[in-house]
């Protein structure tokens, strides 16, 4: 567990927290959301002690082990399965099957497991330094985007893997489907303070919109009555025989705080600008193939008729060929054999991550974004660049001095100010934070052409796929429903974890141990459950009870803590010798609730370590028998 007590930091002129306070307790899995730039990031750089605040304090128990990502990607061994190997415990260092394991559910393969590390790709580094973090001896995992590089597959795979972390874990994520799978808690940064609410961003969201209409209502009803009284007051001081009535307003007044109207928050708004079309489809596509080598064909014979209003969105682990798609239907690449034909009156809008590098640097963001519409209403333009969060002078900044993220927008922005009828969408959602997100799920809603969207994000699948092209192993496949259909009449290949009937058995055993029934590894199961229950739950009470005693203390060392300043201001000597006293008792007893509390962590982490190990060779006795 962690206790954030009065945080407060600001960069110059920005403040991003303002005495903020919360706990993160035993198990708890907090999803942290917030717009982009207003501290996330921030908060978990603090949380490592990479960043000190500048005031407050960060209180762990002594010995409580924090792990995150690594953004450097420094590799010291000579394979993949090594390097990730050396993130295990000292007492599980010959344990590799659990690095293969997580390996293998982040989407890397058995002939990926000997390669040296430095051979990998960008997104493939990035998740061998997530598998060393999965793997590490840590009580509390820090992960900012971690699906990012990550495709559909190892993201529900992570989900998974998540759900079931035995500690605690804070999460951001730019996806609203995957953190409301994993989170319990939700932890909102907001106007410089945090809210943490019990369940998913659906209720934290209805919970702050329900107190800021409510504020705002008192606010207005206030200024009202202020107003009424002052009034009265100007209206009737001079009267002597309602001097009584007066007085009584104006003490009213006085004990009446103002309160500030709320500040408008920037939001990612935008409408896609819509060109008429008189056409029933948008795009046919007949046998199409293409390879950038011809002895690793990507697309074989693929055919699809888009109509003019249809949402179809393609989805496949990575490097199978779904960009390379998107690709070929926007013109940028030539397909090897077989045709894509469109009416004229369709007019395509592309946008791509890669595509940031077509932005003239010289240009601000307005004249980039005006350049997409040369004869379109500068004022749009204008709108547009605001809807994109460039508000004011920050809407004539050189396109050269913006991140990466701000140029994502940009791009955004000139795809928004087109006039169009058939959008090509390649990973939109990246870099927007979960408010933006909605924004763009609500304005593909309501355009009135064609959508292709290359997504991993589910939450977009769910609300807005009415017909797939799935990338799924070789395959490639157009199914003719939605999402949640898709998953209950096909489900992903790809889900069965690659190798994993090669994996050594936990518990050492061979292949010539007989195997056991479904029934008897059923009733086998139970029995470890229940004596895990039986064996854990007095360990976790006493845990729960040291832990209220350690609140308890820590409570009662504030409040000695203002009696010792207000004698020490008083000049009351003898006060001031009785509360050291107290004060030194107290932190003498929280110190020795903390050592109780170690000592009982260690004791529960390893029983749990036993009792998972015997499960673990369970599931692997039934994936054997699977195989």
């Amino acid at each position: 567990m962690i206790v954030v007590d009065s945080l407060s930091k600001s960069y110059g002129r920005q403040a991003l927290f303002d005495a903020v306070s919360f706990k993160v307790n035993r198990r708890e899995r907090v999803g942290v959301v917030g717009r982009n730039g207003h501290g996330k990031t921030t908060l978990f750089r603090m949380i490592m002690g990479q960043e000190e605040p500048d005031s407050g304090t960060i209180a762990r128990p002594r010995n409580y082990r924090v792990g995150h990502v690594e953004q450097r990607l420094a590799f010291t061994e000579p394979t993949v399965l090594a390097e990730g190997a050396r993130a295990l415990p000292a007492d599980s260092f010959n344990e590799t099957w659990r690095v293969e394991k997580v390996l293998f559910g982040l989407g890397f393969e058995a002939a990926d497991l000997d390669k040296r590390p430095g051979d990998l790709s960008g997104g493939y580094q990035v998740r061998l330094n997530l598998a060393k973090a999965l793997v590490g001896d840590y009580q509390m995992l820090l992960l900012d985007e971690p699906s990012n590089y990550l495709d559909i597959t190892s993201i529900r795979w992570l989900e998974r893997f998540l759900a079931a972390w035995p500690g605690e874990l804070m999460i951001i994520t730019h996806d609203r489907s995957f953190m409301d799978n994993v989170a319990t808690h939700i932890l909102g940064v907001h106007r410089r303070k945090v809210r943490k609410v019990r369940g998913d961003t659906g209720k934290y969201y209805e919970q702050i919109a329900a107190e800021e209409e409510i504020y705002e209502k008192t606010r207005i009803n206030d200024e009202r009555k202020m107003k009424e009284m002052d009034l009265f007051i100007s209206r009737f001081r001079a009267k002597a025989r309602l001097g009584g009535l007066v007085q009584s307003r104006v003490k009213s007044l006085e004990k009446m705080e103002k309160k500030d109207k709320l500040e408008t928050l920037k939001t990612l708004e935008f409408a896609f600008a819509e060109k008429p079309g008189f056409h029933k489809y948008a795009m046919d596509v007949r046998d199409v193939s293409f390879a950038f080598t011809p002895d690793r064909p990507l697309i074989r014979r693929f055919s699809i008729s888009i109509g003019a209003k249809d949402r179809v969105f393609v989805v496949g682990r990575n490097g199978r060929g779904k960009t390379t798609l998107l690709r070929l239907l926007a013109g940028e690449l030539a397909p090897r054999s077989g045709g894509i034909t469109s009416p004229q009156s369709v007019a395509p809008g592309y946008f791509e991550q890669t595509h940031i590098s077509t932005l003239s640097e010289s240009n601000t963001v307005l004249e980039e974004i005006a350049s997409a519409d040369p004869e379109g209403d500068p004022k749009r333009a204008r709108f547009i660049a605001g809807g994109m969060m460039f508000e004011g002078d920050d809407a004539l900044k050189p396109v050269r001095v913006l991140s990466g993220g701000e140029k994502s927008r940009v791009l955004l922005g000139k795809l928004i100010a087109t006039p169009i009828n058939l959008l090509l969408l390649d990973e939109p959602t990246n870099h927007l934070d979960l408010e933006s997100n909605d924004a763009l799920l609500e304005a593909i809603d309501s355009f009135d052409g064609a959508v292709v969207m290359v997504t991993h994000n589910e939450m977009f699948l769910h609300a807005l796929a009415e017909r797939l092209v799935v990338f799924d192993n070789d395959d490639v496949i157009v199914y003719e429903g939605g999402y949640g259909r898709f998953l209950e009449k096909v489900g992903w290949a790809d889900e069965v974890v690659p190798g994993a009937s090669a994996l050594p058995r936990p518990d050492g055993a061979g292949r010539g141990k007989p195997k056991r029934s479904p029934k008897e590894l059923r009733r086998m199961r139970s029995e470890i459950v229940a004596e895990r229950s039986r064996v854990l739950r007095p360990i976790e009470a006493r845990m729960e009870a040291v832990e209220k005693a350690v609140e308890a203390r820590d409570a009662s060392l504030r409040g000695l803590g203002d009696e010792l300043l207000e004698a020490s201001r008083a000049k009351q000597g003898n006060r001031v010798v009785e509360l050291s006293r107290s004060m030194h008792g107290a932190k003498k007893a929280v110190d020795g609730l903390l050592d109780e509390l170690e000592a009982l962590t260690r004791e529960h982490e390893a029983k749990s370590a036993e009792f998972d190990g015997r499960l673990r060779a369970l599931d692997q006795e039934e994936e054997d028998k699977e195989a």
